[in-house]
């Protein structure tokens, strides 16, 4: 009988500690919404799924991002918008996926008077809002032009192809040229591109230093702010002719390491950029906003295999089939990590499947901004807070005429408009070996009908 007895009071011990674990997960989501935190979207270029510490990296070094983590929450079904930089950061901002945007390869696009951005949404609710790094949607004499699509401050590239330079003769401060000294850009002898032919400063540090200069300046009220690091995307221009175009002032602690020249310039980035996300924690802790500071870190796509660069050097893309420019895993899914000190539980991870386009919604949520109707994001508030998360009934993905589309645990590729559906199960086989597409006839008609819905 006392056996029985201690048995029934466990079961109810475990029952009410579930609630009451339940009903604070909500009670906190409720919380985090009611504020109105800062916002602070960080999206590195080209950094692969496992080139991060706290994804499984060893030979990079990453200890304040992967302090972020171990302050925060992995996501780590996370996925950038698209395997390419501009539809990425088109997705990102307007909260769709590549069914609904104007383009779903990096074909030039300018944003029009009809796009909604996240930073027009959050300035109408008395955010101010700023953005460093590579724009790409347009230049300063056009609709697409940072200032007119929501932002109060701007400070890095505007056009895409310059962004592949890290010592440009200027950058753009709002709407104006801003010169950066000493720069010189001079042709290749073979005429195959331009290049920095004297360099003197980097453009990175400039826009770090103006993304710390918009904290100070803005602290005292509610601000988006969007990193947008052009950091460890190759020179393209100048790999295709020396071999190396990974620009960086000092090879630093991999100077001596017995590695290709391109991979201590790949390594030496990612390091550059995590003595910066130090410097932002700095300053967070030092004008006493850290705690009412949600900051996301995140890539645009997948690795690169530019530049003299090799992915496969230090297991950029981790346990994931394929890069950049690819729609297996390695080239849409990013290492991603949320952290909210007294929010965001530390230490804790979700494996449920998020995209770029589902910040829109979740942004508006936090900030009290009404969501516009008709996007394809689902807010992700609860997943940041511990509370149940609804999902995307399918994620979805263009390049070109690749084509992808998640469903639960389950991942489809086409690789040609007409080709075979390619069918994997990410819980067994995340590194998409093993196609089950003939054994899995069902799954492959919810398939198609998840493409026909979401280019309709």
């Amino acid at each position: 009988m006392t056996r029985r007895l201690n048995i029934v009071l466990a079961v109810l011990i475990a029952v009410t500690l579930a609630s009451q674990r339940e009903l604070f997960s909500q009670e906190t989501a409720e919380e985090g919404r009611a504020g109105k935190p800062n916002m602070i979207y960080i999206m590195a270029d080209d950094l692969g799924y496992g080139d991060l510490g706290c994804y499984g990296q060893e030979r990079i070094l990453t200890p304040n991002i992967d302090l972020l983590a171990k302050e925060g929450m992995r996501l780590t079904s996370y996925y950038a918008p698209c395997t390419v930089c501009r539809p990425s950061r088109l997705g990102l901002w307007t909260g769709m996926h590549m069914g609904h945007t104007a383009i779903n390869s990096n074909a030039k696009y300018i944003f029009q008077p009809e796009d909604v951005t996240v930073a027009e949404l959050l300035r109408e609710v008395g955010y101010r809002t700023g953005g460093v790094g590579k724009w790409a949607m347009g230049g300063v004499d056009t609709p697409g032009r940072p200032t007119a699509n929501g932002f109060d401050f701007w400070m890095g590239y505007l056009d895409q192809s310059e962004a592949h330079n890290y010592y440009p003769t200027h950058l753009w401060k709002r709407e104006d040229k801003y010169p950066l000294a000493g720069n010189v850009i001079g042709d290749y002898p073979n005429g195959r591109g331009r290049v920095a032919s004297k360099r003197v400063t980097y453009s990175h540090d400039v826009m770090t230093n103006q993304a710390l200069d918009f904290i100070r300046d803005n602290h005292q009220q509610p601000f988006l702010l969007h990193i947008h690091w052009t950091i460890p995307h190759a020179n393209n221009e100048g790999g295709r002719v020396t071999g190396n175009g990974m620009e960086v002032p000092t090879l630093g602690v991999y100077a001596n390491r017995d590695w290709p020249e391109p991979e201590k310039g790949h390594a030496a980035m990612i390091t550059r950029m995590d003595g910066d996300v130090g410097r932002l924690l700095s300053l967070l802790r030092e004008l006493q906003i850290d705690e009412k500071t949600l900051i996301i870190f995140t890539s645009d796509n997948g690795p690169h295999q530019e530049g003299g660069h090799k992915h496969e050097y230090f297991d950029s893309n981790g346990p994931l089939r394929g890069y950049k420019r690819d729609l297996y895993e390695g080239g849409i899914r990013a290492p991603t990590i949320a952290r909210w000190p007294g929010k965001i539980e530390p230490g804790t991870e979700s494996d449920e499947p998020l995209a770029g386009y589902d910040w829109l919604p979740t942004a508006c949520e936090l900030a009290g901004a009404e969501t516009p109707e008709g996007i394809d994001g689902v807010s992700f508030v609860p997943t940041l807070m511990g509370a149940q998360q609804p999902s995307h009934e399918y994620l979805f993905w263009r390049y070109g005429e690749k084509t992808a589309v998640r469903l639960g645990d389950w991942k489809a590729v086409q690789l040609t408009s007409d080709g075979p559906l390619e069918l994997y199960n990410l819980t067994d086989d995340i590194g998409e070996q093993n196609n089950v597409a003939e054994q899995n006839p069902d799954i492959i008609e919810r398939v198609k009908a998840s493409v026909v819905d979401a280019t309709k």
